[in-house]
């Protein structure tokens, strides 16, 4: 039979030609060329009695050459999902990169093929059902610790039937290959392995989808607090070049209270990528004091790797973070940025010949987009476990231009908007998320978590809010005409919003303190500063100035709070209220004694 061969060559998009005979279908992996490059199959059209088929490729096709074979899989993109997942670096197509670094080198050679995970390990395997149970999709048959603080769960793929076992492996030591359990449905029997294959454009199944009432606890004063994300919830962070989105991606990753993280570097800088992926290892994930890269995995397609690879990478991403959910796991997943992977989508529909829509992006930008993000969720997972899946992906627009097309098609599908201000970065105020521009929907259905840490939480949250629309437009009025010119209860606006600023939203990623800071430490820090507006309010009630409250020790003291540890804030915040009320009541008590002294004078 004449064998598939290449007819055209267009950069990353391959043309091939399918002679009778053979069956290709959309999205099916191909191998290219002599040195075998993984492609995919994006368009299928009809030429007389040939089929055409245009090859998405995910390697560098420098050498290609018209003539060379091309040969069919007969499978759509597929990950490997099993132990050994976590604790692992790989590419946009789930290439191991530590394994291809030790056959290629510190560049990775075009064709160079390692399996995801290893053959070779054995791992401690514990049998969770017993001959004649019956068992189905998302069933789980066996367990293994795959780290010290992660128990993976091996369970029936979610495209198998249900049926009854047949023979089980005792207890033991077992690689990924080796069969554990076999069970017969409708008369066929099937092998269950340690891992399975799952294409990565199609979402697992689950039966249920549950509404979003848990938050993401990320340590993070401005995002907790201010602009929460839901477990199983959408976030998006735009922001311009140096305004701290892969800085506040880390900080994600390293604090936030997942069980598993999914980090994807889209098109990253590679001295970002190369940072990452020396400094992971050597973390120590602060609530177990175990290493943190134990519940991590990075994805890591780099600036100078092939476009094509960015898109793949995405959904690599996600399948992984799904395979973790249905084990019952809350999966933050972190892509780093959806910017670089629609460049990538416009590149390739270009060479596709398609019709470019806004600034050259292809038409179906927001579907695809949307495809990506709508994966998130908190579910019932067909095991019956609940796990979630949260997605926050950075966008990177030209010029810090919010209207730009990735931007506004990732707005319609995101829940937390959290924009970062160029403005903000430029005066070394990080996280530099512009208070006045973000906004989170989760914040009404999360209120009643928050008012477990304290019943008043919501309310001061929103008052806060409050307090710095108003100050922006104080400042306003500040620059035409000056603070002189404002009246007092208007200074102390001005005073209450520095004190949120500075002594709430600012916070250092690199401060042994203030890097991480629990809700009930949120919670005391801004019930202090929003005491101080009420108490600065009946000051000048009592005819005193904001300004002497501003020159106070006290309000140093509010200032470093966020630098106190966490089992003293309590009481330090309890000490700064009773000093600041003490300090009102002397002016409050002197201001009535002078009423009274002028109202025995008035009557004599």
């Amino acid at each position: 039979m004449e064998q598939p061969k290449i007819s055209e060559i267009r950069g990353m998009v391959v043309i091939a030609d399918i002679p009778p005979g053979y069956t290709v279908s959309g999205n099916e992996m191909v191998l290219v060329g002599e040195d075998k490059l993984v492609g995919e199959v994006v368009r299928i059209f009809r030429r007389g009695d040939r089929v055409r088929v245009y090859i998405q490729v995910y390697e560098d096709t420098t050498g290609l050459m018209v003539g060379e074979p091309v040969y069919l899989t007969g499978k759509p993109l597929t990950v490997e999902l099993g132990p050994g997942i976590l604790n692992n670096f790989f590419d946009g197509i789930q290439r191991p990169l530590e394994i291809i670094k030790k056959v290629s080198g510190i560049f990775i050679r075009r064709g160079v093929q390692a399996k995801p995970l290893d053959r070779s390990r054995k791992r401690d395997v514990e049998i969770k059902v017993k001959e004649g149970d019956k068992i189905g999709p998302g069933s789980v048959i066996a367990e293994v610790p795959e780290t010290s603080r992660i128990k993976h769960l091996i369970m029936v793929p979610p495209n198998y039937p249900e049926g009854t076992v047949k023979r089980v492996a005792g207890d033991g030591k077992y690689t990924i290959e080796d069969v554990i359990v076999t069970y017969e449905a409708n008369g066929k029997e099937y092998e269950l392995k340690l891992y399975h294959r799952r294409p990565v454009r199609r979402a697992r199944p689950f039966l249920k989808r549950y509404p979003s009432e848990m938050p993401l606890i990320t340590g993070q004063r401005v995002l907790d607090t201010f602009f929460p994300l839901a477990k199983g919830g959408t976030a998006a962070s735009p922001g311009g070049f140096g305004t701290g989105k892969t800085v506040l991606q880390h900080q994600l990753a390293k604090r936030s209270d997942a069980d598993v993280v999914v980090m994807v570097a889209c098109g990253e800088r590679g001295n970002e990528a190369t940072e990452v992926v020396e400094t992971f290892p050597e973390l120590v994930d602060p609530r177990t004091g175990k290493p943190l890269m134990e519940r991590t995995v990075l994805i890591v397609n780099t600036s100078n790797m092939p476009v094509a690879a960015r898109e793949a990478s995405i959904y690599t991403g996600v399948t992984i973070a799904e395979y973790y959910r249905d084990m019952g796991y809350d999966v933050l997943l972190l892509a780093d940025s959806t910017s670089r992977r629609a460049e990538a989508l416009r590149e390739i529909s270009s060479r596709l010949e398609e019709m470019p829509g806004e600034e050259g992006f292809p038409a179906y930008l927001a579907s695809r987009l949307a495809q990506f993000y709508e994966r998130a969720g908190r579910v019932q997972t067909l095991s019956g476990r609940v796990g979630s899946v949260s997605i926050v992906g950075a966008v990177s627009p030209q010029g810090s231009d919010f209207s730009e097309p990735v931007t506004q098609n990732t707005l319609k599908v995101v829940k937390v908007f959290r924009a970062l201000s160029k403005k903000l970065a430029e005066r070394r105020h990080y996280p530099a998320v512009d208070r006045l521009m973000s906004y989170s929907l989760y914040v009404d259905a999360l209120k009643p978590y928050y008012r477990k840490i304290a019943p008043d939480y919501p309310e001061i949250r929103d008052e806060a809010m409050k307090i710095l629309e108003l100050e922006a437009e104080l400042m306003d009025i500040v620059k035409i005409v000056g603070k002189d010119a404002l009246s007092e209860p208007q200074k102390a606006i001005l005073a209450t919003g520095r004190l949120i600023r500075e002594g709430f939203l600012q916070q250092n990623a690199f401060h042994e303190i203030d890097s991480y800071c629990p809700l009930e430490k949120q919670y005391r820090i801004l019930k202090t500063i929003m005491t101080f507006y009420h108490e600065a309010l009946r000051y000048i009630k009592a005819g005193g100035r904001v300004d002497n409250l501003e020159r106070s020790e006290v309000y140093g003291r509010i200032l470093r709070l966020k630098f106190v540890e966490n089992e003293r804030v309590a009481q330090e915040a309890q000490a700064i209220i009773n000093e600041l009320r003490k300090m009102v009541e002397s002016i409050v008590a002197s201001a009535r004694a002078s009423l009274s002294s002028l109202s025995v004078f008035v009557h004599v």
